[in-house]
Order: structure tokens, then C-alpha cells, then sequence
């Protein structure tokens, strides 16, 4: 915290470099005065206005793509949140008092994304060093020179700008690998007995911020079901892969563990072996259905959640210990049981679901039971999308979320 208040509109106002905000529609919200400087412009003749509007693209040059380019970035940062560094960009601009007649102009722009606490892209900071004269500048004064120099510096950067689209679609293709990853170790749940089971998975925001989510249900014997979601932390193929392990551990010991402490007990000695498995978080429940009790324990994972037919919500925090490999050996992890109600309904989730940032938990476990209550008659699959409706942000949620509801 600052000793005392700043204002960040004059800072703004002030910065050395040329700078734009934007919406994330590209309209202009505001401008400094470099930039105002370098554009030749007033302020009334940008805010308020489309970019590409005040900025069009030489319409005599063919070859012009500074404009195509910059929207390509923008849209970028809109979809991912995260800041995009062009290389450097032709973008003649209109001459002041001359309508119609452009000037070559050399750029090396920057957009930045602004943030909101849930996520979201508010505005855009866009912000471009001019390099006309850099460009130009020459060993000598023989303009043949100064052309070769300008055109060997601006290939060299259209190039520049080649390799990383090249890897901005290599990313693409990385992230696709992985969601399809996921959806093969994370199938949809075959049914369950003649019970009435929903499951979501929803990846987060951004590049690869994927797969270290993952749920589990398994019938037991006896009117019994088995249900776990778990948190690898970290993202993209390799929480993939450590995902993967420690599912398929944690379901094969539920089917044949004395309960579900037991059942995180043998899949924390598992996990032991397992690098990048550290600190993992899970949950393990078990339901039984001729004794209208559920079992659970978990392993520093957020508590699960128990819908009673009257509308209220009991959080399962009776039976929590550290994560995986952050607790002391030779000791047993707890287990505690609490009895439901016909038609109750038992919520298993991820983080993702429920944490913001800046935000302390109980604000998000607060906001879930709401949500439960307020749709208590509805089915399981209907449920399950009503609450990503209501607690997953609109632009997306910042981290994965897995999500089970089981209708009692």
C-alpha cells in the first residue's frame, strides 16, 4: 500500500513511451500525450472512437498490413489474457492537414491485457515505440544504402513475426493435444447403478492452462458408489501426465481399500514415486445407499458439499489433512461419516470452481451454497450447468475446474 494516494491518470498522462487503452471492442478509452505527439492528433479526434477507424491502413498500398496485424495481437490478448509483443510493423499513418496522403511509419507496438479480479480483460494497454528514424538511419548519406539497410531490417522483422505465429500455432496444436488428453482419461461416467450422476470439466483461460483436474466414480459392491475429484498442481501436458497416474491409483485403491482414508493413504504412498506429484489435493467419498451414510476424507482438498432436501447446505470439513506428501508418515489420514436424506445431493469440485483471486475462500464456498439452495429441485445434469453458470466468471474461470454432483 502507498503511503500516500497517486494518481494514475496523470501517470498515464505522463509516461514517456506512446501509450493507448482500449476496450476490448479496440475502442479508444483514452490517450497519453506521447502518443497524441508521435500520431499528430487531438484528443477529441480518439476517444471514443475505433482504432481502426482513426488508424485505417494506406489504402493506395496493397501490401499494407500494419492494421491487420495489430488486430490479429489485439484479439490475442482478448482471448487469452495475456500480453502480445509484435515485431516490427510498416504502419503508415495519415498526414495531419493532409487527408489521404500517408507517411511511412515504422512501429514496435506492445498490448498489454488489464484485468479484473475475476479474470476478465477490461482494457488493453497499447503501447508503441516509433523506430521510423531508427530505421532509416544509415553509414552514410547515399540513399541506396539507406533503402538497403531499411528493407533488410523490416524483412528481418516480418520474418521475426513468421517464426512466432509459427509458435503461437505450435501452442494451439500443444493445447489440443492435451484437451484430447483429457477427455480420454476424463470419459464421461458410465451409469452407475440406477443412480443419478452429472460430470463438468472445464479447462481454464489462456494457452495450456489445462489437465491437472480430474474426478472419479466407481460402483462397490453393494448399493455403494466410490466418488473422487483430485488437483495436480501446475498445468499442460506434464500435470497431465501425473493426472493420469494418480486417477487411475486412487480408483483402483477406492474399489478395494477399507474406506476412503485408507484409499488416500495408499495413493499418497503411490504418489511418493510420482515427480511433479507434490502437494496434489483430493477428496475421496464414499456413499452408501442401505445405510444412508457417506464416508469421506481428504487430502487438503476444498470440502465437499451436502445439499439436504430442506435447502441447507452442510460443508464436509470433518476429515481434512495436508495434501499429498505434506504430512508426517506412520500417521492415519481421518475419516468421518455423515448420514443424508433420500434425494439429498452430495457435490464433490475443484478450486476452480469457487476461488478468485483477491478473495478469501469462505466468499466462494458462501457463493456455491447459494447457488445449491437456489437450485435445489434440480436434476443432476441440470444442476451441474447451473452451477457453472453461476460461479465460473464470464470470460472464463484462471484455473481448471472438475465438477460432480450426485443426486441422493
Amino acid at each position: 500500500m502507498s503511503a500516500f494516494p497517486i494518481d494514475y491518470a496523470a501517470v498515464f498522462q505522463a509516461l514517456p513511451g506512446a501509450a493507448l487503452l482500449l476496450t476490448p471492442q479496440f475502442v479508444i478509452a483514452d490517450a497519453n500525450e506521447a502518443l497524441l505527439r508521435r500520431a499528430g492528433r487531438e484528443r477529441h479526434e480518439l476517444i471514443g472512437r475505433l482504432l481502426f477507424d482513426v488508424f485505417p491502413d494506406n489504402p493506395d498500398d496493397p501490401d499494407a498490413s500494419g492494421m491487420r496485424n495489430l488486430r490479429a495481437s489485439l484479439e490475442r490478448v482478448v482471448a487469452t489474457g495475456v500480453r502480445d509483443s509484435m515485431a516490427l510493423q510498416r504502419y503508415d499513418v495519415e498526414a495531419r492537414g493532409r487527408p489521404g496522403t500517408f507517411e511511412e511509419r515504422y512501429w514496435s507496438p506492445v498490448n498489454v491485457p488489464v484485468l479484473d479480479a475475476d479474470g476478465r480483460v477490461r482494457l488493453i494497454v497499447h503501447r508503441v515505440e516509433e523506430v521510423t528514424e531508427i530505421v532509416r538511419a544509415g553509414a552514410g548519406d547515399d540513399p541506396g544504402d539507406r533503402v538497403r539497410r531499411e528493407a533488410e531490417l523490416f524483412t528481418r522483422a516480418q520474418d521475426l513475426q513468421e517464426v512466432n505465429e509459427r509458435l503461437r500455432r505450435a501452442r494451439v496444436r500443444e493445447r489440443e493435444v492435451v484437451l484430447a488428453l483429457q477427455e480420454a482419461m476424463l470419459p464421461a461416467p458410465r451409469p452407475v447403478g440406477h443412480h443419478r450422476a452429472a460430470v463438468r470439466y472445464r479447462p481454464a483461460v489462456g494457452a495450456l492452462n489445462v489437465c491437472g483436474d480430474w474426478y472419479d466414480l466407481a460402483e462397490l459392491p453393494g448399493d455403494r458408489m466410490a466418488v473422487a475429484v483430485g488437483d495436480v498442481v501446475g498445468h499442460g501436458l506434464a500435470a497431465a501426465c501425473v493426472m493420469g497416474q494418480l486417477r487411475s491409483a486412487l480408483s483402483a485403491a477406492a474399489r478395494v481399500a477399507d474406506g476412503p482414508a485408507r484409499a488416500l493413504e495408499v495413493l499418497g504412498i503411490y504418489a511418493r514415486s510420482v515427480e511433479g506429484a507434490e502437494s496434489t489435493t483430493a477428496v475421496q467419498t464414499v456413499i452408501d445407499w442401505s445405510t444412508h451414510t457417506l464416508s469421506y476424507s481428504s487430502a487438503g482438498h476444498p470440502p465437499p458439499a451436502l445439499l439436504h432436501p430442506d435447502g441447507t447446505v452442510e460443508l464436509l470439513d470433518g476429515a481434512t489433512d495436508p495434501p499429498l506428501g505434506a504430512r508426517p508418515e506412520h500417521v492415519d489420514r481421518p475419516e468421518a461419516q455423515v448420514a443424508f436424506a433420500d434425494d439429498a445431493v452430495l457435490v464433490l469440485y475443484t478450486d476452480g470452481l469457487i476461488e478468485r483471486r483477491q478473495e478469501d475462500i469462505d466468499v466462494g464456498l458462501a457463493r456455491l451454497a447459494e447457488a445449491l439452495t437456489r437450485h435445489r429441485g434440480a436434476d443432476a445434469e441440470t444442476l451441474a450447468d447451473a452451477l457453472l453458470v453461476d460461479l465460473l466468471p464470464p470470460g472464463g474461470a484462471t484455473d481448471d475446474a472438475a465438477l460432480v454432483v450426485v443426486r441422493l
